[in-house]
């Protein structure tokens, strides 16, 4: 088959794009995979990607270049969603592009990866075409009003994957869509890059060589293979809704215990003053540490014998992912669609409510105080990671591709039969306002 995954910006970085690459790379062991990115701001992507990938770019936004002098790209898009919050970043030139492209196109499956560019999708894929709209977030991230705007586009699909199955429930619930395959499927962790491996604590490298993989690791230098790091990692954006306060205060009673121990804190945003002056609040200066931005691999885990994290609003926990594919154990709470199912799936971590710093320094001095059970958590997700790897999730999309075709004279009925029922809802709604 020949598979087409459209990307908002395929020259960008970050692990949302990483998975989404390594995704493609392992669909290529068995189909022709193609990209299409919307945007391209730059010569040459910042992420690898594999040789056997063509990548079609449909917007040049580099300055100077022909497309930014178009007389259409200076008008704001008007297929994209306007309550999507990239909507800035499109222009009517893009929805054209978009709609030749897709209009055109050969391939027998094609993939959206966020919600704006699942509207184009949806909208101009050909009918013949298997319409896959990948949503990473939660449903109630998007807000009622990008929730209006998808709702009509989004029943011509023939599935919508979610990352988690309590996030997948919530669209079901909340969004009819009749004839559509909504699922979960897992984010695409890739495998760490060399210099990072996936072992379990206290045995690779050590954290700054992780970090930086054009260092030379000298085996003088290299940790104790017996002994774990006393440093705990937790990677995110600086923001509330993280709740890093709440670790650094729950870090604060694992301190007052075991000094030895270390807290290292990966992510830029708005509260990096805050959180500092709750550092240094709290004593821990020199203990606990605002390491500055996240690496697109996860390497600041490769140095950590706990990963933590503490936030209220993360959709899948992939920073725990990352975690995880390198042994270590994570710490997180849990309200679903959070870290509950992903630890809750394989084990290799523990769970505490959210908001809870007492239970979740509980936690924490439990992982510091029994090594034992450090590491046997570390093997456990280690495994339980493995789901999240190229292959396998590229496997279940290939059985999801097979099924889809199989179903899709039912599905059509159930979507023509659906769309009538919604229809006379709406009318009955109206003539009872009248």
């Amino acid at each position: 088959m020949k598979i087409t995954l459209l990307l908002h910006n395929a020259y960008a970085v970050g692990a949302a794009l990483r998975g989404t690459l390594a995704l493609a790379a392992a669909l290529a062991d068995h189909h022709d995979v193609e990209l299409v990115s919307m945007l391209r701001h730059r010569e040459v992507p910042r992420c690898a990607v594999d040789p056997r990938l063509r990548l079609v770019p449909l917007v040049d936004t580099r300055v100077g270049s022909h497309d930014m002098a178009h007389p259409l790209f200076g008008e704001p898009a008007r297929d994209f969603p306007a309550a999507d919050r990239h909507h800035h970043q499109y222009s009517r030139l893009v929805d054209l592009r978009a709609a030749e492209f897709l209009r055109g196109t050969d391939a027998d499956v094609l993939i959206g990866t966020r919600s704006g560019v699942n509207v184009y999708l949806a909208r101009f894929g050909p009918r013949r075409t298997l319409r896959i709209a990948q949503e990473p977030l939660p449903y109630d991230t998007h807000g009622a009003l990008l929730h209006a705007e998808l709702a009509h586009p989004y029943r011509a699909l023939d599935a919508l994957v979610t990352t988690t199955e309590g996030t997948a429930a919530r669209w079901r619930a909340r969004l009819p869509l009749p004839g559509v395959r909504v699922l979960a499927l897992p984010a695409v962790v890739p495998v760490p890059a060399p210099g990072a491996p996936a072992t379990a604590p206290g045995t690779g490298p050590a954290a700054s060589t992780a970090a930086d993989p054009g260092v030379d690791a000298d085996p003088a230098d290299a940790p104790n293979a017996d002994a774990d790091p006393p440093v705990i990692v937790a990677a995110g954006r600086l923001v509330p809704g993280e709740r890093f306060d709440l670790l650094i205060e729950a870090f604060s009673a694992v301190c007052a215990k075991h000094p030895d121990w270390r807290l290292r804190i990966h992510g830029e945003g708005p509260e990096r003053a805050r959180l500092r002056s709750l550092i240094d609040g709290l004593g821990l200066t020199g203990r606990a540490e605002l390491a500055g931005p996240r690496s697109p691999d996860g390497a600041e885990f490769a140095g950590a014998s706990i990963a933590v994290s503490a936030s209220d609003t993360e959709a899948s926990g992939p920073a725990l992912v990352e975690a995880m594919r390198r042994g270590v154990p994570v710490v997180g709470t849990g309200r679903p669609p959070g870290p509950t199912e992903l630890i809750h799936a394989g084990g290799g971590g523990m769970l505490r409510p959210c908001d809870d710093g007492r239970a979740l320094a509980g936690a924490l001095l439990d992982l510091v105080e029994d090594p034992a059970h450090r590491r046997a958590l570390g093997a456990a997700a280690l495994e339980s990671a493995r789901r999240h790897g190229p292959g396998p999730v590229a496997e279940r999309y290939r059985l999801l591709f097979e099924e889809l075709r199989a179903t899709r004279r039912s599905r059509a009925v159930r979507r023509a039969l659906g769309g009538a029922r919604l229809r006379a809802r709406a009318l009955t709604r109206g003539n009872v306002r009248a």
